[in-house]
């Protein structure tokens, strides 16, 4: 299952902002990685800043890029918006829906959860991360990985954050994707239009 192995810390770096959580190495060295990281930035042409947009959605959500070119299809094939369309996507997506019930801290862990078997939907196992879930779909932590340590720890961490689109049961360790999140709902800092328009060339 192909997916981003890379340092996180780079990624981080190059962008300017924590792409996974809280990144130490962003307060250390906040500037981008490399021998001339801490030379003058030249100006960026429209399309590198088109482009870095989208590795930056990219590596938020550890989506590749053909993947990602198909999910930018299937928005622009949606009626809507198309930029809001390509997010809701992405957070309609298993990992990351199981990374912000907060039964993972990170989605890179919230997809392997999702790989090794420990997350149901609907009462079925379902591995594959990339699951798009409809409203209504209750997600949930299979009955012997409940004990599991690294989702235990994940909960008691779970910070005060909700999503309105989500709903979370602690008892029962199951979480319900109430309904498509609004564009306002989502608290990731990309700017959409850009990848629309880089598309569009």
């Amino acid at each position: 299952m192909a997916r981003y192995t890379g340092p996180k810390a780079k990624i981080s770096r190059r962008f300017g902002e924590a792409i996974e959580g809280h990144s130490k190495a962003l307060q250390k060295k906040n500037y981008p990685p490399g021998m001339h990281g801490r030379g003058r930035r030249k100006k960026q042409s429209e399309y590198a800043v088109q482009l870095a947009e989208k590795q930056k959605a990219k590596y938020i959500y550890g989506v590749l890029e053909r993947q990602f070119a198909k999910m930018f299809d299937l928005a622009s094939r949606k009626s809507g918006i198309t930029g809001e369309n390509l997010l809701q996507l992405l957070e309609a997506r298993l990992d990351n829906t199981v990374y912000r019930l907060g039964i993972s801290p990170t989605r890179r862990g919230a997809r392997q959860l999702v790989s090794h078997k420990h997350i149901l939907v609907n009462g079925e196992l379902v591995n594959i991360p990339s699951y798009t879930l409809k409203p209504g779909d209750v997600v949930s932590v299979r009955e012997r990985s409940k004990s599991l340590e690294a989702i235990t720890n994940s909960l008691a961490g779970r910070g005060t954050s909700r999503y309105s689109w989500l709903e979370w049961d602690n008892a029962s360790m199951s979480g319900k994707f109430v309904t498509i999140p609004s564009r306002d709902d989502i608290p990731e800092n990309i700017k959409v239009q850009l990848i629309v328009e880089l598309y569009s060339k």
